[in-house]
């Protein structure tokens, strides 16, 4: 005889959640209090608070940016895959965002001559001068950011999303964003 089994308490077991029965009741969720939602406003703020400076400067959008600072940060050319492993963007976001910088004159594509497939992107003149524009105009953004605290506590701060980081790394193995 073939055991019935209900697909969603499978799943709920498979990933440590008890089922819920009148011994065990949920706690209270409140969303206004719930970590991952905090984080998420916490960054949709930092985000709007720097993207007003290369959106009304140069028409950037934030993936845009971030390629820019990659490729503004770093001593030689880069290929995509490189950008994507240190931002936390995913390869087609990247790949729409070196397009734009491409067809707006921000970045050069070269052959990249080690391997023959791919592409090494570096910024160009242009792209070096908005870079070297923006890099001060969002520093002052990240200092205003940060006013008011001690060096100790944002130290402590980046402590904290450290460990954050470490706590998710074994969770996060073998997951895409």
């Amino acid at each position: 005889m073939t055991k019935l089994t209900n697909p969603e308490t499978e799943t709920q077991e498979a990933i440590g959640i008890a089922s819920e029965t009148p011994e065990t009741p949920l706690p209270d969720f409140e969303l206004e209090t719930f970590f991952p939602y905090r984080v998420r406003v916490f960054y949709s703020d930092v985000t709007r608070a720097l993207s007003a400076v290369y959106q009304r400067d140069y028409g950037m959008m934030p993936a845009e940016w971030r390629t820019m600072a990659i490729l503004g940060s770093a001593s030689g050319g880069l290929q995509a895959s490189e950008i994507v492993a240190r931002s936390s963007m995913d390869k087609v976001v990247v790949s729409r965002a070196v397009k734009r910088m491409e067809e707006r004159g921000f970045l050069t594509r070269e052959s990249n001559e080690a391997d023959g497939r791919s592409f090494l992107l570096q910024l160009s003149e242009d792209g070096r001068a908005a870079f070297e524009d923006l890099a001060p105009k969002l520093k002052a953004v990240e200092q205003k950011m940060l006013s008011g605290l001690s060096p100790a506590e944002i130290e402590g701060f980046l402590a904290v999303t450290r460990r954050i980081r470490e706590n998710l790394s074994d969770e996060l193995d073998g997951v895409s964003d």
